[in-house]
């Protein structure tokens, strides 16, 4: 025997590579959309400097009276010597190439020159260039190098008409002719001076501002003073206060200048200027005016210089700016970018000559960052190339490695890059490297990589400003960029939703239209592409109109069979989205045939693609148009009607998603089914006593609203007890959902007579006539009593909803219901009194109660589509006549005008209805029922989507856990073999642990690998250490009233364990960190569903039975039904039901999920019943034992190749089987009155509990091992009657649960050190 069970533990080594269930992000995530960051990447005001002032005091060949120049001294004004032609000739050239320096960067903008002006040319100058600007910038030159320096007044110096005298110009008038926006350049010494005063005039205007606005305007003849905030003039200035322009003979007197507006010229000048010029021989100022190429054309080397500088001053200004100044002077306005890149330099050069250019705002210091090094190493690289140049025709320029190397650079940083680290310096050279088509392909491979990083990742190259390159390439044809441009706009999109209109303006949706299309496109990158067509359509009208016009739905339509199932669920989404209130797509969609299409995908194996399907398909029926057609009428109630099977679906998501399809058909159909649960209520209102409230409506605010009824002057039949099933959910909805099944199923036809059968199916029949209100004839006016069907069979699946386990679903179909019973019940409000001893009675709403009674006699009917239900044959009841009551809202039944003791609800006086603003307090909106189901679909492409997870990284802090557990799974079942062994002839009587539990104990489990004893009772699970002896935690099921737990399963023990519960109404409930003190991280609900329908209401009942298949993941479920549903964990789905072909209910369920296919069920008749799950459901009943005369306790079938099958009934005797025959092997006859039993996996030990409070240890060749009735201990007392036993997976421990909520741990005698 020992060798046997060695055999069959083999498998057991293989646990580590077990699937884990329910492990899905659809299980572990909140089914919500990523964290919304505030976007700050767009330029809240784009600017352009639209007009140009070009003032001029430079007076040639007369210096000003408060300098002294050296001799020689710098004299080149925009590289031209003014002594070298006449004056007038010099000043107008100056003018003139300073204009085409300033064109350079800003060739569109309106130039004015003032040369040599006086006062009154500068104002009429600076005024109309203000006008014609009007909101935009002005930019004002101001070269003084000819007029005395600026004063600590505030004042720059101009001249008088006759050149004879210096004239002051005020900073202050400057600003009321300029206005604001504006951009001040100064080239003057002192130049810090004007600035300062410019701050000083601006606080000075501000508070003439705010005085003005309080003494209620300027006084007469005072010009009103002009907005001059500091915050929108900018100002450039070339050295601070107190400090003269270089006077450096080899260099232009115009230096700041030369270095804003030729910059690469002066670069280059400067570079020869200095000691590293060394390293080039040769290299001279006359070289390096010949270099060849033009500054933009990038293949030649004078482009790519000017290039390569773009690139690294941008880079020194975003890695030393704040952001939002970076925004400021260098995304806002070309101009001002350019201007600002070409400070740097200045700054750079100017310090090597003790003068600091200055700026408002204020810059950090730049000029010794370590990136002007790599453009000291460009130039060197460069420049040794030009004499060669120069001399050989035939030489060709070596492109610099400079991108090469810092796109390399960036590859590093990326290998380490995390979001706790610095921001890799390379992002702005890499926004440069995208317009070169020679490194376009592997910038954008590496820009994607640095995108998945994550959201902080995509805002910081959006930040960047990487948008308009990325726009721009998508006019690209080159199939090579296709997979990377996709990747990169699925995380823009994914971060900012609000790009959608960008691509539409620039035709982008076209590019992903064409992927998503194409169909040598790996499905990945499809289904990016589609991810990115629903950004575009979201809630953007426009971009529906234009993807409708690129033939969407049906490129979308032609995929949905695809094999990749993250495909299938976007393009379903896609095709939801697009259609989302938009009627011309919708009708497309009709004509393609894509309801149907679509609701293929709602059986799919992936959870995710049927809710995305559903999804769509809910958008496809929510068509709130004024005028319906009886086409569109159909069309929708078809497609309701092809839902209703989701209501059963295993996974939450879908059942949310059908619960807001349903919220859009119960709006587009309000008085429909407004109809079919006012009948339901009415018929309710016949069956029950007048003494039991009814709750007929549940407020917004969480009242119910109650009537009573009185059917004291009526036969009341009671159903037909042969015919009642459990309530799926008793207890559940307030008593809500009990009370409105109790209706018929008949349908609402015009003079339809109905009766109850006996049996489940609906009959008409002549028993009476049915009177119905105006909202009831309009049901049937569309297509005869078919529709009415499909209103009845939605409206109760809404009703199954409502109780699902899951409280979300639960709470979303109860906002529809709600809002329909509302008003539902607002059409029965009193409108006249009938006084007829034989009329129906009913009080107003009663006070509002959580807890409304339901009556015990009057137990639930199954119906078609939903378990509760009643069904009473025979109903009559008396009305009035419908003739004599208004057409708008006649009343289905009379009410009393008298108030009861309490005052009710809504109860305004006899004869009272309530205010017409009160009846739509609960009116359904679009936005009553909403999932999160699409942001959580979204978040997927705003996580790292090409990376390890931290499950694959072997250096995680969850792989190291992962690492742990494994060792100690291992060491577990290593111990364990010793004690197997020894089983078989040893005791096991020595109680190692007992306590008293919470409740009475009715399933009892082991963890396999922690010292961890999961006890439940009727409404929730203790959780005990069963080593220590201490209570670890308790947690409610939350299952509803009148319910109990019956089964209990652990899952992925061998990992992070998750812990079933199985209630008697057929509900599964599987939870996570259930061991945690319950605040922040409290239990948390993974999964719940039905796994059982239609529960029979047995004398004695086993509730819900099921068995954990760890190996396969299958569920096998059964209990008080005819059936055994095995779900799937994986596709969380049922996928097969086995009829059991007995009449009784299933007590115990084993089977072998290694490849024999062999399903044991133990049944309450005594019976064994084999079957053989590949078979046809007619045919995989193979074997039916039958030598139990008893209820069967326990089916287990042995592991290994030749196990065997053992079972016990309540008989006392435990059978053995071959699997082959029909006749049990080897009976033991223990005792009668056995209530549980369990076979150790592994070891030749089973124990038997018996109501006759003792426990019995065997072997399984019968001999008794122990004998258990008493707790030890001195007076140790009896054990009360055991209600459930369970042994340890592999230890040789045995456990032990008692009617008087005892539990016990007994083990072999333990060696004593």
């Amino acid at each position: 025997m020992a060798g046997e069970l060695d055999d069959a533990y083999e498998g057991d080594d293989e646990l580590v590579d077990l699937p884990l269930a329910f492990n899905e992000p659809r299980n572990t995530e909140k089914i919500e959309g990523a964290e919304k960051l505030t976007q700050t990447w767009r330029v809240k005001e784009r600017m352009k400097t639209v007009s140009v002032a070009l003032v001029l005091c430079i007076n040639v060949g007369v210096d000003p009276p408060d300098v002294v120049k050296t001799s020689p001294c710098a004299r080149l004004e925009c590289w031209i010597d003014p002594i070298s032609m006449a004056s007038q000739k010099a000043l107008e050239a100056i003018g003139s190439s300073l204009q085409k320096q300033y064109e350079r960067w800003q060739p569109r903008a309106r130039y004015k020159q003032s040369l040599d002006p006086t006062v009154e040319e500068v104002k009429k100058l600076c005024t109309s260039l203000r006008r014609n600007a009007k909101e935009e910038r002005v930019l004002f030159h101001y070269n003084g190098h000819g007029v005395p320096k600026p004063t600590v007044n505030g004042e720059i110096w101009v001249f008088n008409k006759n050149y004879t005298q210096y004239i002051p110009l005020s900073i202050y008038d400057l600003q009321s002719w300029m206005g604001s926006p504006s951009i001040y350049v100064y080239d003057c010494s002192n130049a810090g001076t004007i600035v300062q005063s410019f701050k000083q005039f601006s606080v000075q205007r501000e508070h003439e501002a705010e005085s003005a606005g309080v003494n209620g305007g300027p006084r007469y003849g005072a010009s009103p003073p002009v907005p001059s905030s500091v915050k929108n003039c900018i100002q450039l200035a070339a050295c601070r206060t107190n400090e003269l322009l270089p006077m450096n003979p080899e260099l232009p007197a115009d230096l700041f200048t030369s270095c804003l507006t030729t910059p690469i010229k002066i670069a280059l000048k400067w570079y020869v200027l200095q000691n590293t010029v060394r390293l080039v021989p040769g290299l001279t100022q006359e070289l390096v005016d010949k270099i060849p190429g033009q500054l933009n054309d990038r293949r030649t080397m004078l482009g790519e210089l000017n290039w390569i500088f773009t690139a690294i001053t941008d880079t020194i200004a975003w890695n030393t700016l704040r952001w939002d100044l970076f925004q400021k002077l260098f995304r806002q306005d070309l101009l001002v970018a350019s201007l600002f890149r070409n400070f740097l330099l200045a700054e750079r050069i100017m310090r090597s000559y003790n003068c600091t250019p200055i700026s408002s705002p204020k810059l950090p210091p730049t000029y010794q960052h370590p990136m002007w090094q790599a453009w000291d190493m460009a130039l060197d690289l460069c420049l040794r190339q030009l004499p060669q140049l120069l001399s050989d025709e035939k030489a060709t320029f070596q492109h610099s490695p400079f991108f090469t190397e810092q796109l390399t650079a960036f590859q590093v940083w990326l290998s380490y890059g995390s979001e706790k680290r610095s921001p890799p310096e390379q992002l702005p050279i890499v926004l440069q490297v995208l317009l070169s088509q020679v490194h376009r392909l592997r910038a954008l491979d590496l820009l994607g990589r640095f995108l998945d990083l994550g959201s902080w990742a995509v805002n910081l190259a959006l930040s960047v400003g990487i948008f308009p390159y990325v726009l721009k390439l998508l006019q690209s044809s080159a199939r090579e960029l296709r997979p990377l441009l996709v990747f990169i706009w699925a995380k823009i999109l994914s971060v900012d939703s609000s790009c959608q209109a960008d691509l539409v303006k620039d035709n982008g949706h076209k590019y992903f239209l064409s992927v998503l299309a194409d169909p040598n496109m790996p499905p990945k990158h499809r289904t990016m592409a589609a991810f990115v067509v629903a950004m575009i359509v979201n809630d953007y009208r426009q971009g529906q109109v234009a993807a409708l016009q690129g033939n969407v739905i049906s490129t979308c339509l032609e995929q949905l069979n695809d094999s990749n199932p993250l495909l299938r669920q976007w393009l379903a989404i896609c095709l939801g989205k697009v259609w989302s209130n938009f009627d011309n797509a919708r009708w497309c969609g009709v004509r393609d045939s894509a309801h149907e299409k679509l609701h293929k995908l709602v059986e799919d194996r992936v959870p995710e693609v049927r809710a995305a399907a559903v999804f769509a398909l809910g958008t496809f029926i929510n068509n709130n148009v004024s005028e319906r057609s009886d086409h569109a009428t159909n069309i929708d109630l078809g497609v309701g009607m092809t839902l209703v099977p989701a209501a059963n679906d295993g996974n939450p998501l879908v059942r949310m998603e059908l619960s807001v399809a349903f919220g859009n058909l119960v709006m587009q159909f309000d008085n429909q089914f407004t109809a079919v649960a006012t009948k339901m209520i009415e018929e309710e209102r016949v069956v029950k006593d007048k003494s039991i409230p009814v709750v007929s409506a549940e407020t917004p605010g969480g009242w119910n609203i109650i009537t009573t009824s009185n059917s004291s002057d009526h036969s009341l039949i009671l159903p037909n007890p042969n015919t009642i099933k459990r309530s799926s959910s008793r207890g559940s909805l307030l008593g809500l959902l009990t009370n409105s099944m109790s209706g018929s199923n008949a349908p609402l036809s015009p003079q339809v007579q109905y009766s109850r059968s006996p049996s489940s199916q609906e009959s008409i029949s002549s028993t009476e006539s049915m009177r119905r209100v105006n909202s009831v004839s309009s049901l049937s006016s569309l297509s005869g009593w078919n529709f009415n069907i499909v209103y009845t069979t939605i409206w109760k699946s809404l009703l199954q909803l409502a109780a699902d386990p899951h409280h979300q679903v639960a709470q979303m179909a109860k906002v529809i219901v709600n809002s329909v019973k509302l008003k539902a019940s607002t059409l029965s409000k009193p409108k006249s009194v009938i006084h007829n001893s034989g009329s129906i009675s009913h009080s107003a709403p009663s006070s509002p109660s959580n807890r409304p009674h339901t009556p015990e006699s009057t137990p639930p009917q199954p119906v078609p589509g939903m378990e509760e239900s009643i069904k009473s044959p025979g109903l009559r009841r008396e009305v009035t006549s419908p003739a004599r009551l208004p057409t708008a809202a006649k009343p289905l039944m009379s009410h009393s005008a008298q108030f009861g003791r309490t005052r009710k609800l809504f109860d305004k006086g006899p004869n009272l209805i309530l205010e017409k603003d009160e009846e739509i307090a609960s009116v359904l909106t679009p936005n009553s029922v909403v999932t999160n189901f699409f942001p959580w679909c979204c978040r997927h492409f705003s996580q790292p989507v090409n990376q390890l997870s931290e499950q694959q990284d072997p250096e995680s802090e969850i792989h190291f856990k992962q690492e742990y557990r494994n060792l100690r799974n291992s060491r577990v079942r290593t111990e364990a073999k010793e004690e197997q062994m020894k089983a078989g002839f040893n005791r096991l009587d020595e109680q190692i642990f007992v306590n008293q539990n919470q409740g009475i104990p009715s399933v009892i489990k082991f963890h396999h690998y922690e010292p961890e004893l999961a006890v439940a009772d009727k409404d929730g699970v203790s959780l005990w250490n069963w080593e220590q002896g201490t209570k670890l935690g308790y947690i409610l099921n939350e299952n509803p009233r009148n319910t109990r737990i019956t089964s209990l399963e652990y899952i992925n023990d061998q990992d992070n364990p998750l812990l079933l519960c199985g209630t008697d109404d057929g509900a599964v409930r599987i939870w996570r960190n259930y061991l945690s003190d319950g605040e922040e991280d409290g239990k948390e609900l993974v999964t719940s569903f039905s796994a059982l329908s239609e529960m029979l209401p047995l004398t004695r009942g086993s509730g819900l039975v099921i068995d954990w298949e760890k190996e396969s993941g299958m569920l096998l479920a059964s209990g008080d039904v005819r059936t055994i549903r095995i779900w799937d964990s994986r596709k969380e789905a049922k996928i097969q039901d086995i009829p059991t072909g007995a009449d009784s209910c299933v007590t115990s369920l084993a089977s072998d999920s290694l490849g024999r296919s062999l399903l044991i069920a133990g049944c309450g008749d005594g019976t064994v019943r084999l079957f053989d799950r590949r078979l046809s459901p007619a045919e995989c009943r193979v074997m039916t034992l039958r030598e139990h005369q008893k209820w069967v306790v326990k089916v287990h079938l042995q592991r290994g190749i030749e196990g065997k099958i053992v079972s016990s009934s309540n008989g006392g005797d435990v059978r053995f089987w071959d699997p082959r025959f029909t006749e049990s092997e080897k009976v033991l006859q223990l005792t009668q009155g056995l209530t549980a039993m369990d076979i150790h996996q592994h070891a030749d030990v089973l124990a038997c509990g018996a109501i006759m409070q003792y426990i019995g240890v065997f072997n399984k060749s019968g001999d008794t091992l122990s004998t258990i009735k008493y707790h030890e201990g001195f007076l140790g007392q009896r054990i009360g009657a055991i209600s459930c036993l369970a042994f340890h997976p592999y230890k040789v421990k045995l456990a032990a649960g008692s009617k008087d909520s005892f539990i016990s741990v007994y083990s072999t005698p333990i060696r004593r050190t």
